[in-house]
């Protein structure tokens, strides 16, 4: 039987049911004689009134030919605050009790609402903090500039201006611009349930850029510089490990396994757990810092200030920034250097980049295989042609 989806559509500043399915010209005939909807060439569906007694009359329409599928519009209508009285009664929907999300002054009523949707999409979703901020501030910058106008009205025409707008004006960067897209695309597709379109605007092509290390003897003079023994094997785990930095700060006391040698990294970008290896030295180390400090075995194995809080991704940060200018390091570059250090090291002693992509969490071997181009494995073999010069 036909699946057909029924959908909050915002047309012409109201709000009305839109029925999306495959294309089926027994399907449209029902609808167009006996629902009284109406075409919309700009969402490319059927619309009809959001009232209970249309709802009704299309589902009686459709019965024995279709199935309504009424579960995304009964969740937007959850998120509406002014939705019509005798809509929420018919599916018992009640008003959210929960403190309002904080919105930015200076947007109209009804992209205050999109960016309430939205971030209440992204949490249902599960997405990460930082991936929620990220994709809020970026469909953030569209709201801002749109004053009166709702986002929902716009078109594939008025993004692509949009988006030549923030890049020749505001001069966003190409990573950005993906970054911006993305999260327009989210609000589009998965906030209103829009049919995808976003291919038709295009994707500016990112620069190669390489990614930041420090040699060997840099990260001894590093680590030396540490100014405790904590700070100390904060920055070997992060180093020894291909380690990022919130995956060096959550780790918890428990997924340190001696026996095995490795450490159980949980729930790490993209949600995703995976095992790295336990470095003798770094062991050795752990074990002094256990004697000192006493983490509790089932708490954070890096403590904060307050109990039961892992130490501050920032304040890490402070700490490899302090040590590198005591070593005397100028060479630009975070804690995330230590994990690119890690790939670069591995892949100069000959370690199998398939090996590394496991390690270092990758879903895709393009990522890994960035390391390639800053290793110096097969460089050393070259000579260059101006060795051969005699110059005395």
């Amino acid at each position: 039987m036909t699946r057909i989806a029924l959908r909050l559509l915002h047309h012409q500043n109201k709000d009305w049911i839109g029925i999306y399915f495959k294309n089926l010209a027994s399907i449209n005939s029902i609808i167009k004689k006996q629902t009284g909807a109406r075409w919309s060439t700009t969402h490319k569906c059927w619309y009809i009134p959001l009232k209970k007694q249309a709802y009704k009359n299309l589902v009686a329409a459709l019965e024995g030919n279709a199935m309504c599928d009424d579960a995304e519009l009964k969740f937007s209508l959850q998120k509406q605050k002014t939705q019509q009285p005798e809509i929420r009664a018919a599916y018992k929907i009640t008003r959210p009790t929960r403190a309002e999300e904080t919105l930015p002054s200076g947007l109209n009523a009804a992209n205050k609402e999109a960016l309430r949707s939205y971030i209440e999409q992204l949490k249902l979703k599960a997405y990460s903090i930082a991936t929620i901020k990220t994709y809020k501030n970026e469909f953030l910058q569209l709201l801002q500039i749109l004053k009166q106008k709702e986002v929902n009205d716009l078109t594939v025409d008025d993004l692509k201006r949009y988006m030549v707008f923030a890049m020749e004006k505001k001069g966003i960067s190409e990573n950005t611009a993906h970054s911006r897209l993305n999260a327009l695309k989210f609000y589009f597709e998965q906030v209103l349930g829009r049919e995808k379109f976003f291919w038709k605007i295009p994707r500016p092509k990112k620069q190669l850029q390489l990614p930041r290390f420090f040699n060997q003897e840099e990260i001894t003079a590093i680590i030396k510089s540490a100014g405790n023994i904590k700070h100390k094997t904060m920055l070997m785990l992060a180093y020894s490990s291909g380690l990022r930095v919130s995956e060096v700060v959550n780790i918890k006391t428990k997924e340190i396994d001696s026996k095995r040698m490795c450490i159980l990294i949980k729930q790490a970008k993209g949600k995703k757990d995976r095992i790295v290896t336990l470095s003798p030295v770094l062991l050795i180390m752990l074990r002094e810092y256990w004697k000192t400090h006493k983490p509790s075995k089932e708490g954070y194995l890096f403590q904060g200030q307050y109990k039961d809080e892992p130490y501050s991704s920032r304040s890490l940060q402070l700490v490899l920034a302090a040590a590198k200018e005591k070593a005397g390091v100028i060479k630009p570059g975070s804690i995330h250097a230590l994990r690119h250090s890690f790939a670069t090291h591995l892949l100069d002693k000959g370690t199998d980049v398939t090996m590394i992509m496991k390690l270092l969490g990758h879903n895709d071997i393009k990522t890994t295989l960035r390391y390639l181009h800053v290793t110096n494995r097969d460089m050393l073999q070259i000579i260059s042609p101006l060795d051969d010069l005699k110059l005395d």
